[in-house]
């Protein structure tokens, strides 16, 4: 398997249907906190359920239409970002996230996000990549600001998740604004 250190001990990887108990643990370590806004926790309530979750976004590399790939510290899954969506035709994908508690406030998130972003805008050809968060997710929210994304709006009552709806923010960057960025920052 490959990888790409993250620093600070953290790896990111693809995640694969082989690696369905393991992912499984990393979801029930964390299931309330990552499913606050997101059905990922909901997808995943045992092993053949978490099986299906990573096979079907293994369906989605082959068809070159997603992708995931998990956030590991020191060996252990405490993570993962993923292209939810993506059209290579049009240039345009959807980047997200999730964490369990314990990777919490370590950075892991934005760093691997400018990795998968970097892999979608250079060697993708992607124009656009948007980053749709529940409003009410602060801590997604403040990913997409420390991504350099703009945020292009908000979809109000667009989301339902265990039966409350939320609005949704979209924010996005586009491929000329994202080389601007790690051309001035060093790095976006």
């Amino acid at each position: 398997m490959y990888s790409l250190s993250l620093g600070d001990g953290a790896e990111l990887g693809p995640l694969e249907p082989w690696q369905a108990e393991e992912y499984l643990a990393h979801i029930d370590r964390g299931r309330e906190h990552i499913g606050r806004y997101i059905a990922l926790a909901d997808a995943a309530r045992d092993l053949p359920s978490a099986r299906a979750f990573l096979q079907a976004y293994a369906d989605k590399t082959a068809a070159d239409t997603g992708r995931i790939f998990g956030i590991r510290q020191d060996g252990t899954l405490v993570g993962g970002v993923l292209f939810r969506t993506m059209n290579v035709a049009a240039g345009t994908c959807e980047a997200g996230c999730w964490l369990e508690p314990a990777a919490v406030g370590r950075g892991l998130v934005t760093r691997a996000a400018r990795a998968i972003i970097d892999w979608a805008v250079d060697v993708r050809g992607m124009h656009r990549v948007e980053w749709l968060v529940a409003a009410g997710n602060t801590a997604s929210v403040n990913v997409a600001r420390r991504l350099g994304m703009t945020r292009d709006g908000v979809l109000r009552g667009n989301h339902l998740h265990r039966g409350v709806r939320h609005d949704v923010e979209v924010w996005s960057v586009l491929a000329p604004e994202w080389h601007a960025l790690r051309a001035g920052e060093g790095g976006a």
